[in-house]
């Protein structure tokens, strides 16, 4: 196998505290590599050393020569003035190779590469997009530029499932290598043939899994089994060598003093394995409901709403009742954030009713966490009044109540802005679980948060007694939560399903739905539009056509072969990108004859499409 790329006994470190010591591995052509880890393990912080926006302390980085490679960071960040389609044609410009490209052949490129992503408005401003979608355009930006190698650092936050949807499409049907850190379990069990943890539970920082996910659980908790058995193994050697140690100096004298070093080594080995079995602590979560009997705690009837001229909701009916959980699915920007606001007071409906239950308590989390102070400590984050805080009507500690939520003591003068995404969001649970609340409106809190604890989070909303309204991309979580899912489709529609697998099912046929109706789009967008003269600049064009047209032919040619290609043909993915290189050349061929019949008969020749092939045939005969 070709490698790619190599990293070799990379370590770093923010201060004393270090992320990672002394890791290596490789990314050889066709990984498809998920990258996971606890908050804090360095999994950002490696991908930007990896695309040589970082440097490590120690080790080194070897990219194969003439390797393309694109990383795309947690945050991306485009011209606000410039459309979607603009944006991915600037890429595709400043790329070294596809810069050389005929100008309608990047357009066609752009335009494929945006659809395969589910963008269908190509001519809507960057900046007026929300966060999933510019996500999408960053997403369809790198792909189009046909990367050998990717690197995306939590490409699932911001987008909706629409748009996971979307992203696993893309990356199943594309060749290209990638590693990829996410914490969203679906995703990593979808798209990833190999795993990579880091943590410092390992003895090498990291563990290495070849296969899905799900085949990942499995060995390491082989592996912690066997370190667990393994600490247990040195225990008794370590008490064996203390008793030899206690028997006095007379005895001690007549051993070998490497005995003694060897002793001394063990003791050292098993701190280190205590250390790295304890490291195993997840998050203490424990929401706390009123117990309230009422059974109807927020009801809405044929409640509408309109945000300027957008209809988000049209006489929507929703009830909810103690142990009622209500999942989220659709789009960002079909009224999620809308209905949380109307559930909790924060905005009134146009028309229709919503009765709350008296004196009722709604608790929000907010995705944005703008309540956060980031100049604040975490000390007084956690607890603003004093040095304890008071939970099921006891009082903890803010050191005993910052350790619950895996925060280390020295980190408790630290601004709340220094934290990673990930311990934000736990400060914010953290908040959640002193208040007592009949209803719980969660939107997006899985964001940043790492693996242990999402499935710490769906315990403790799986046993809390009180009504939930979950807001999430994250479909395990979804799924093994919700009663109900609730879909807006952003225009007033609402429809509810009975779990996450029947709104899937919903969601591909729309999607299929719309792919038909983009494709005259992009078919009429490759054909330049005619013009009334035959001008100067036509004139020089209709000299350089036939020798477009043979070089476009001849790259269309090649896909043919490609696509012919035992090795290929035996491939999926392999098979579908050429697949899709055959139907982008395709594509270019046939714009390139429109034009050329356009401008013949700009001369005063009526050629049609067919005719102009007639004459490009006999130019390449003669050629």
């Amino acid at each position: 196998m070709t490698i790619l790329l190599s990293a070799t006994s990379l370590s770093k470190s923010f201060g004393a505290r270090p992320l990672f010591d002394d890791i290596s591995f490789g990314l050889f052509k066709g990984n498809r590599v998920g990258l996971i880890g606890p908050n804090g393990s360095g999994k950002s912080t490696l991908l930007r050393i990896l695309a040589g926006d970082d440097t490590p302390d120690e080790g080194e980085i070897s990219l194969r020569k003439s390797t393309r490679l694109a990383y795309l960071p947690q945050d991306s960040i485009f011209p606000s003035d410039k459309t979607a389609l603009q944006v991915v044609l600037d890429a595709l410009v400043k790329d070294p190779i596809h810069a050389k490209d005929e100008p309608f052949e990047r357009e066609t490129r752009a335009l494929v590469a945006l659809t395969r992503i589910g963008i269908h408005d190509t001519d809507q401003r960057a900046g007026t997009l929300s966060g999933g979608f510019r996500k999408r355009l960053a997403i369809a930006s790198a792909f189009a530029c046909e990367p050998d190698l990717i690197l995306m650092d939590e490409p699932t936050n911001y987008l909706d499932l629409e748009g996971i949807l979307a992203l696993e499409e893309v990356l199943k049907e594309s060749s290209i290598t990638y590693l990829i850190a996410t914490h969203d379990r679906y995703f990593l069990d979808h798209i990833a043939t190999e795993v990579i943890e880091l943590n410092r539970q390992y003895p090498t920082g990291m563990f290495q899994s070849e296969g899905s996910y799900a085949r990942f659980l499995e060995k390491r908790a082989d592996f912690f089994e066997a370190q667990l058995k393994q600490e247990d193994v040195l225990k008794n050697k370590v008490r064996r060598e203390i008793e030899w140690l206690r028997r006095g100096p007379k005895a001690r004298t007549t051993k070998a003093q490497g005995r003694i070093d060897g002793a001394e080594a063990l003791m050292d080995d098993l701190k280190e394995l205590k250390y790295r079995n304890a490291e195993r602590k997840t998050v203490a979560l424990d929401f706390t409901a009123s117990e309230r009997e009422t059974r109807q705690l927020i009801v809405l009837k044929s409640v509408t709403k309109t945000l300027g001229e957008r209809t988000l909701l049209n006489r929507l009916d929703l009830t909810l009742a103690p142990r009622t959980r209500i999942g989220r699915a659709g789009r960002n920007g079909s009224g999620n954030t809308t209905l949380l606001k109307l559930l909790s007071g924060a905005l009134t409906q146009d028309s229709g009713t919503i009765k709350r239950a008296d004196q009722l308590k709604v608790v929000v989390f907010d995705q944005t966490r703008d309540s956060l102070d980031k100049k604040q400590s975490l000390r007084r984050a956690l607890a603003p009044d004093s040095d304890s805080v008071i939970y099921h009507d006891q009082s903890i500690h803010v050191v005993s109540w910052a350790r619950r939520f895996l925060f280390r003591p020295e980190q408790l003068d630290v601004p709340v802005g220094t934290l990673s995404g990930g311990e934000q969001a736990r400060i914010l649970i953290a908040r959640l679980m002193r208040e007592p609340a009949d209803v719980l409106l969660l939107d997006e809190p899985t964001n940043d948060l790492d693996i242990p604890t999402l499935e710490v989070l769906e315990e403790s909303l799986l046993d809390f007694n009180g009504a939930l309204v979950l807001i999430t991309h994250d479909r395990y979580l979804l799924d093994r939560v919700s009663t109900r899912i609730l879909g807006l489709d952003g225009q007033g529609g609402a429809e509810f399903f009975a779990d996450y697998a029947q709104w899937e099912t919903h969601y591909r046929k729309s999607e299929r739905d719309a792919t038909k109706a983009t494709t005259n789009k992009i078919k009429a967008t490759s054909t330049p539009s005619p013009t009334k003269s035959f001008s100067y600049r036509d004139k020089k064009e209709w000299e350089q056509m036939e020798a477009k047209i043979l070089k476009a032919e001849e790259k269309l040619k090649a896909c043919e072969a490609e696509l012919l290609n035992p090795n290929i043909a035996s491939n999926p993915e392999h098979l579908t990108a050429a697949c899709l290189a055959l139907e982008t050349a395709q594509h270019a061929v046939d714009a390139l004859y429109a034009r050329w019949a356009e401008l013949e008969e700009k001369r005063g020749e009526s050629v049609s499409p067919s005719k102009a092939k007639t004459h490009a045939t006999e130019a390449n005969f003669k050629s």
